[in-house]
């Protein structure tokens, strides 16, 4: 995590104009991002897309002044854009709004950034269902990342929620309200998951622990159905792990996503699939040697369903509909801004579905009745 990190989502063959840290709202009815400047230069302007029409369409969102790359916006339900601009030693966060020919602007405030371009590094996190907009925020001399609440719906000024000890990345959500958020902290060892709760008063729990050596991330959380997907060295290699929000199974490893020389990331998980995790689809972003493509894979099969992305995908950007289509962005020198959609493949007949291994012992008499996934010195299951 750094101060000025942020993706750019964007195929360079495409021809269109560059953009980047493409995001869409959690209820798919808006998305934002920053895109170049016309005149080629250095600047950046934000960018909103209205998404829940009958067509998409985009509408600039510019100020006074371009943009550094090193902003950040995100859309908010109510089709205002939130944004975070790097300014001297604090982050700012505006709320910006289409006013006929110009673009209207409330200051919500500001969280210190550190003096000179150092200290405190802040990133957004992903939106929630509830609509409020939150911030990470790393400060390296203390060791110590803290949980803003940026936007409370009200225009309030940000407000800490949480301190958590050591150096936080991620951020998912375990619930649509925006209540316990899992993320990645590292402090005094390996990479452990932690659940903050930020309705208790930002009580911290472990939630992801395979074997005490290992590093191990969650990337992706759908709230519905509990699936939780993962990555984890706890096998000897970096491998993409699935598992359930509670439940006493082990960790599986899916044997059809170890894919040579490609790095596979989730970026979107069916929801609405209460009580059948394994039936969640799953979109994954695959980076290799030959370029970006897509696979659609679903926990309890043994097999991935490779797809061809739409010309000028925003890479690793797209939803689900609980009905099983999948919708990605994508802008080109022929299409600005466009939907494609796709249906998930046919689930795998249940006779070639994946068997469940055995349950574990039991988890440690204190993780029982926490939103804890209890694999602390679990057995792991393999080829799943």
């Amino acid at each position: 995590m750094t101060a000025c990190a942020t993706e750019t989502a964007t195929d360079t063959g495409s021809g269109a104009v560059p953009r980047a840290g493409f995001t869409i709202a959690a209820d798919g009815s808006y998305a934002a991002c920053l895109t170049r400047t016309p005149d080629g230069g250095d600047g950046w302007y934000p960018e909103r897309w209205t998404l829940g029409g009958p067509e998409p369409y985009t509408v600039p969102l510019p100020g006074n002044q371009p943009e550094e790359e090193c902003s950040e916006v995100l859309p908010l339900p109510d089709g205002r854009v939130l944004i975070r601009r790097r300014v001297a030693d604090r982050h700012d966060f505006a709320l910006l709004y289409p006013t006929g020919p110009g673009t209207g602007e409330l200051l919500l405030g500001s969280i210190p950034g550190g003096p000179g371009g150092s200290g405190t590094e802040v990133r957004l996190l992903p939106p929630p269902a509830s609509g409020l907009a939150f911030a990470l925020a790393y400060d390296p001399a203390a060791a110590r990342t803290t949980v803003w609440l940026v936007h409370d719906g009200h225009d309030g000024a940000p407000r800490r929620l949480a301190e958590i000890h050591g150096r936080c990345g991620g951020g998912a959500w375990l619930d649509r309200a925006g209540g316990v958020l899992a993320l990645d902290r590292q402090a005094d060892g390996p990479v452990k998951t932690v659940a903050v709760d930020l309705r208790g008063g930002g009580a911290v729990n472990p939630l992801l622990q395979i074997t005490d050596d290992s590093n191990d991330r969650l990337l992706l959380a759908e709230p519905d159905s509990g699936l939780l997907i993962v990555r984890s060295d706890a096998t000897g290699e970096d491998r993409i792990g699935w598992g359930v929000l509670g439940s006493r199974q082990p960790m599986r490893f899916a044997e059809c996503l170890r894919v040579p020389d490609a790095v596979l990331t989730p970026f979107a998980a069916q929801p609405g699939q209460v009580l059948m995790p394994e039936s969640c689809a799953v979109a994954l972003r695959a980076d290799g040697p030959h370029g970006t493509s897509l696979a659609v894979w679903r926990p309890g099969e043994r097999r991935a369903t490779w797809l061809s992305g739409p010309e000028g995908w925003l890479a690793g950007t797209g939803m689900w509909s609980p009905q099983g289509l999948l919708r990605l962005p994508y802008a080109c020198v022929h299409c600005p801004c466009g939907i494609v959609e796709y249906d998930a493949p046919a689930p795998v007949p249940p006779a070639l579905a994946v068997v469940p291994d055995a349950v574990p012992e039991p988890a440690p008499e204190e993780s029982r009745g926490s939103p804890v996934l209890p694999l602390q010195q679990a057995p792991l299951a393999a080829g799943a």
